[in-house]
């Protein structure tokens, strides 16, 4: 019989629990040249971890930082044998099955509901945009789910979701995570020996929750290696039952009672700042318990906080569960200069990052030991914040106010100058070509370089745009095809129109020419940026034309590259950015971030 492996460290401190893992990864494994695995939620997580143990070793050297994901994935190649390279349940790739074979079930009555939202007259769009919903939900019940897909394999249920996904998951009916975690499990419980070509230790640090699945995963592997997680706990006392003011009331409603049998119910309260948002680190205190026999070491690792000021009266209040206020715990008073914690509300996310930038450059200030390195800003929508970042912390007023920072757990998107460009040009195959949107894709440097461009021929093509007028729009007929009246005037092609008449003809005043007035304030070296702008509209509506005409996904691959060819020129150093780009193109991985972008 195998005993379980499990070791809990927790600690109200991340460096404590940084510390215990260096201390840990100080014994040497049995093979010097097998790596050291610390499993990780995030990119930003795997590099500071790499900082601490560098710190405290002088060097951060053969370790690897594996995502829940990937390391079950390791695991089920290394326990079950071999598994397809090519993954058919990802979203990406289960997003084409369900097009393929979901309008084959809309005649039948589960799927009335599907039907009506997909309509009469089919829309490739709309039922593209169904079936990626539906790729998404099914890849979460994978994980958040995994006995109800088993069910459905087996031939229970009869709903849509479950036909449906039985006919989607037919190829690979044994291969995808649900069925893989049953037999991982099932062999390594019935496994006496050694598995080999399991790592020797595995360590999951800073994680804030994992689903059960993952859990489940990381017991059965424990009957065979050490498994360690190093939990971040703000509370020493056990805080699994306590509930906040609206739950509380949701269960006193529930069982029928009054506010005055609350005592009855034996509903405990605590600290209301931990009860009301620690509802994610409560819940997976119970998934733990459910989970595996988990060992807590000795001795803890909580650190009372230290200090009067705010910050450390709440933290050490949520340390000990005490609800300061209420009962034997009175209220303290607060400095009015005392600043530790702060609620600052903002008109927008760019004043949001404006307000943190300046709070940051008078930290700094104060404190000459503090580096960025030691500061960690958390944002729950990275994507919406990410150009507002730039445009702050990347473009100071003064060069002695830079300092260095990168955004952790971005997009390909979102880490690309070159491909934030790129999808914008995409975007325009939908838009109404708003001057202000084909301008600023012709003034982004790949793109002016492209055209033999300066910051200077930008401005003086903005000034010609604005005074001929040019508002949205290719021409009379994009307009017609939008219902609306097939005027020329204010469309990109009337105010091209303009200016290439006043270059070509003797200023005439306010003589029309076929019916067009020359705009006559073209002359000397501006016939060359004329001449630019003119090729660069010319290729802008020859390609958007082609972004409407459907295609195989390698010719829209092929597409892409081309595009990349006709409207950038990208320098040495932005090689890397080239390099991120293409990859998207050929990967599968990558290709929904352009999927969601052209509806393909």
């Amino acid at each position: 019989m195998n005993i379980l492996n499990l070791r809990l460290y927790t600690s109200n401190r991340l460096e404590n629990l940084a510390q215990s893992l260096a201390e840990s990864v100080r014994r040497p494994l049995r093979s010097p040249l097998e790596p050291e695995t610390i499993v990780v939620q995030s990119q930003g997580m795997a590099r500071w971890l790499k900082l601490q143990l560098a710190d405290r070793h002088g060097i951060c050297s053969n370790c690897r930082f594996p995502f829940p994901r990937a390391f079950s994935q390791e695991s089920f190649k290394t326990v079950l044998g071999e598994l397809p390279e090519e993954a058919a349940y990802e979203p990406e790739v289960l997003v084409w099955r369900v097009i393929h074979h979901l309008p084959g079930f809309l005649g039948q009555p589960e799927f009335d509901s599907l039907k009506h939202y997909l309509g009469a007259e089919r829309d490739d769009r709309k039922l593209f945009q169904l079936a990626d919903r539906i790729a998404y939900v099914f890849d979460q019940y994978l994980v958040f789910r995994p006995d109800l897909v088993r069910q459905w394999d087996s031939g229970a249920d009869h709903d849509w979701q479950a036909k449906l996904w039985r006919e989607v998951s037919a190829p690979f009916r044994e291969q995808h995570p649900a069925a893989l975690q049953a037999r991982l499990i099932q062999r390594l419980e019935q496994a006496n020996a050694s598995v080999a070509g399991l790592p020797e230790r595995v360590a999951i640090f800073g994680v804030s929750a994992l689903p059960p699945f993952y859990l489940q995963i990381f017991a059965a592997l424990a009957r065979h290696i050490e498994v360690s997680l190093y939990l971040l706990e703000p509370c020493e006392q056990f805080w699994g039952y306590i509930s906040s003011g609206p739950e509380q009331e949701q269960t006193l409603r529930r069982a029928g009672r009054g506010a005055s049998e609350a005592a009855q119910l034996h509903l405990e309260k605590g600290n209301r700042l931990l009860a009301s948002m620690g509802q994610l680190g409560r819940d997976f205190l119970s998934l733990l318990q459910e989970a595996g026999d988990w060992q807590e070491t000795e001795p803890p690792l909580f650190v009372p906080p230290t200090g009067e000021h705010l910050l450390s009266r709440i933290q050490a209040d949520i340390l000990n569960l005490d609800d300061r206020g209420r009962g034997e715990t009175p209220r303290k008073a607060v400095l009015r200069q005392d600043d530790s914690a702060q609620v600052h509300s903002c008109h927008s996310p760019l004043r949001e990052l404006e307000v943190l930038y300046d709070h940051l450059l008078d930290w700094f200030e104060r404190d000459p030991q503090l580096a960025p390195r030691d500061i960690l800003v958390m944002i729950p929508e990275i994507e919406l914040y990410a150009p507002y970042i730039h445009a702050v912390f990347g473009s100071p007023e003064q060069e002695a106010f830079r300092f260095p920072f990168s955004i952790s757990d971005g997009t390909a998107r979102m880490q690309s100058h070159l491909a934030e460009t790129f999808l914008s040009l995409l975007q325009l195959a939908d838009s109404r070509l708003h001057a202000s949107r084909v301008l600023a894709l012709l003034e982004a440097a790949h793109v002016r370089r492209k055209f033999a461009l300066t910051e200077d021929d930008s401005e003086l093509i903005r000034h010609w745009v604005a005074e001929v007028r040019i508002r949205w729009g290719q021409d009379q007929q994009q307009r017609a095809a939008l219902g609306l009246p097939a005027w020329s005037e204010n469309t990109w092609q009337h105010g091209l129109e303009r200016l290439l008449l006043g270059y070509a003809m003797a200023e005439t005043g306010e003589e029309l020419f076929e019916g067009i007035l020359p705009y006559d304030d073209i002359e000397g070296n501006a016939s060359e940026v004329l001449g630019s702008l003119a090729e660069f509209l010319e290729r802008l509506f020859r390609a958007l034309k082609s972004l409407k005409t459907a295609r195989p996904l390698d010719e829209w691959a092929a597409t892409f590259q081309s595009l990349l060819h006709s409207f950038f020129e990208i320098s040495e150093a932005e090689a890397q950015e080239l390099q991120v780009l293409t990859t998207c193109f050929r990967s599968e991985e990558h290709t929904s971030e352009l999927q969601s972008l052209r509806h393909l």
